[in-house]
């Protein structure tokens, strides 16, 4: 086992990777940027590094500076977390050239389903259902409405290398498609360095289901479960639940097999998510696949009873999963909400400052994942996640009760967040019924439009 571990992420995951590494007798390195110097990981690592100034690209994305602060402090293993470096096979092979491991899976592996095009072809090989569209990437605008012409409209253009919804359109016509095709491939470009795009068919008012699996370097592959994520605002999930409030016994199995399958098609080790489309006649699509701890882990934590960084550390250490089924049935309901320092009321602007009061919500089945702390404050550089609340219960209805009741509780004041809007969605019919798709935020936003334009 490791002796002292590199945390090369910030924020609450560095804080959920410090306490794994406590609890398993490991020490740990905390890396910060300026910005940084006074946040709750930096206090309770073993021991931290300044890399730089707060923009992530001089600091927390400056690989020669996260090998130099390994080096300096003899740190046997790198954890990326998610975010920044986590999915990036070069720094995992600098790692590895350094003598340095990466807890993540190998570099071939990120690299393969990294590109979301191989991805594809690799599910199509293992046999788990794909979205019809292109054959690989849409080399211009011809070859673009040849393929829309053959899977009929709506299409939905992405970038090969894409997430987060950058590089990605949906177009109903031949005229809107070719404008969609040269935008993503400027976006694509200029977001991820690789303008390549390819075209499936657009699946409407779909259920975002993903699943985790865990893999060793012995061969030996499980998955968790799966979780529920369709509540998203521009592809960003905001709700997550586990297990699923909507699927079937049957659905749990099939979805759950494909992942399986795939995982094991790719010879995956370390903690993973395999990403599906759930179509309203039941259907599931492969999406993409997260080669990485997912920031959504801790509702299959609860479910399922496994330490996911945990089992991660175990298996870059050379460990055998201590998993020993290939599948595990889930105790009880789990949901997460991310709370993030935005205005719903203003377009969901980041609201940066500094916390002026704080107060955490407490009581059976609630756990807060957070690096938050009175007069902390929120830099304007990275991802405006000030916390995860996430709370676990008997059934479903329950958990909602529960995470409502959390919601109420919680207090951040000296910055805008996105509490009393998740409560608002947790609240409505259609959540509670579990009808509704990932346009549900938008479609939400559009009524209350609608109910304001008629006020005046």
């Amino acid at each position: 086992m490791f002796k002292k571990i590199l945390i090369a992420n910030r924020g609450e995951i560095a804080l959920r990777i410090i306490r794994a590494c406590k609890e398993m007798g490991i020490k740990t390195v905390a890396v910060y940027s300026t910005a940084d110097a006074e946040s709750l990981h930096v206090h309770l690592a073993d021991e931290s590094i300044c890399i730089g100034r707060g923009p992530s690209k001089e600091s927390y994305l400056n690989i020669p500076a996260l090998i130099t602060a390994a080096e300096i402090t003899d740190a046997e293993a790198i954890h990326p977390g998610y975010g920044f470096l986590a999915e990036n096979a070069h720094f995992a092979e600098v790692c590895a050239s350094c003598q340095i491991k990466f807890i993540g899976p190998k570099p071939e592996v990120m690299r393969l389903m990294g590109d979301k095009v191989q991805a594809i072809a690799m599910a199509k090989k293992a046999g788990t259902p794909t979205t019809p569209g292109s054959d690989g990437p849409v080399k211009d605008e011809k070859h673009a409405l040849e393929v829309a012409k053959r899977i009929k409209y709506p299409v939905i253009i992405k970038a090969s290398a894409g997430g987060g919804g950058r590089g990605m359109r949906v177009a109903h016509t031949d005229l809107s498609l070719t404008q969609a095709f040269q935008t993503c491939r400027a976006e694509a470009e200029a977001a991820f360095g690789n303008a390549e795009v390819y075209i499936e068919k657009y699946i409407e008012e779909p259920r975002h289901i993903e699943v985790q699996v865990m893999g060793d370097e012995y061969g030996h592959v499980a998955h968790l479960g799966e979780r529920d994520c369709t509540i998203q605002r521009s592809h960003q999930k905001l709700i997550e639940e586990a297990p699923s409030g909507v699927l079937s016994p049957k659905q749990r199995r099939i979805v759950g097999k494909y992942a399986l399958k795939l995982a094991k098609e790719v010879k995956y080790s370390s903690a993973g998510t395999i990403e599906f489309l759930l179509t309203k006649d039941g259907n599931f699509y492969f999406m993409e696949m997260n080669t990485r701890v997912q920031v959504e882990h801790p509702v299959t934590e609860e479910v399922m009873g496994v330490d996911i960084i945990q089992e991660q550390i175990r298996v870059a250490a050379g460990e055998k999963l201590s998993i020993a089924k290939t599948e595990m049935e889930p105790r009880g309901h789990a949901i997460e909400c991310r709370i993030n320092a935005e205005n719903p009321e203003d377009n969901f602007r980041p609201s940066p400052g500094t916390i002026t009061t704080y107060h955490v919500p407490g009581g059976p089945g609630v756990r807060v994942d957070t690096h938050l702390y009175q007069g902390y404050k929120v830099p304007p550089y990275y991802d405006s996640m000030l916390a995860k609340i996430i709370v676990h219960a008997p059934t479903r209805n329950e958990a909602i009760k529960r995470m409502i009741r959390a919601l109420d509780e919680l207090v951040v004041e000296g910055v805008h967040t996105t509490a009393l809007f998740l409560k608002n969605i947790l609240s409505s019919e259609s959540f509670r019924t579990g009808n509704y798709s990932t346009h549900y935020v938008d479609d939400m936003r559009k009524k209350k439009e609608k109910i304001d334009k008629e006020k005046k």
